[in-house]
């Protein structure tokens, strides 16, 4: 008798984007960062002032995280979540997490998702291209506004 396990997953990559953008070889619109996250825009943004939010520390996704680190994570995407929703004086959030392929993940280092909504306004494909880079730092800038006036 054969028992089917499911495959094992990749190791974490140390060359992912993310990583990559946290050692600054990849420039990135930064909105906030502290000891432990960061904070930039999404190149591909599903509606406007998309901004992810990710760790420092390595991990692949939500059931690879440290808890410390998770914890540390989470607290840095509801401050953030607090400026965006105030800096496109949004209707609502929606905030989103993928793991693994078969989740819809594709990028392998854990992020979350934050995407300003106003009601009736449906979110864009994340495959429908590249924003305008100077569109993105304007974003940020908002963004960066609101924490700065304590909305985060």
């Amino acid at each position: 008798m054969t028992t089917d396990s499911p495959a094992p997953r990749a190791p974490y990559d140390p060359d992912n984007i993310f990583a990559r953008i946290l050692r600054g070889e990849i420039p990135a619109h930064r909105v906030y960062e502290d000891e432990a996250t960061l904070a930039f825009m999404d190149v591909m943004p599903q509606g406007e002032g998309h901004t992810l939010v990710i760790p420092k520390a390595p991990a692949r996704g939500l059931l690879d995280a440290d808890p410390a680190s998770l914890a540390a994570l989470m607290a840095s995407v509801q401050r953030v979540a607090r400026a965006v929703k105030a800096a496109f004086a949004a209707d609502g959030l929606t905030i989103f997490q993928y793991n693994e392929p078969a989740g819809g993940q594709t990028v392998f280092h854990l992020h979350v998702h934050i995407v300003p909504r106003r009601d009736g306004v449906p979110l864009k494909r994340h495959e429908g291209g590249m924003a305008d880079p100077a569109l993105l730092a304007q974003h940020a800038a908002r963004i960066r506004a609101a924490l700065e006036a304590g909305e985060g």
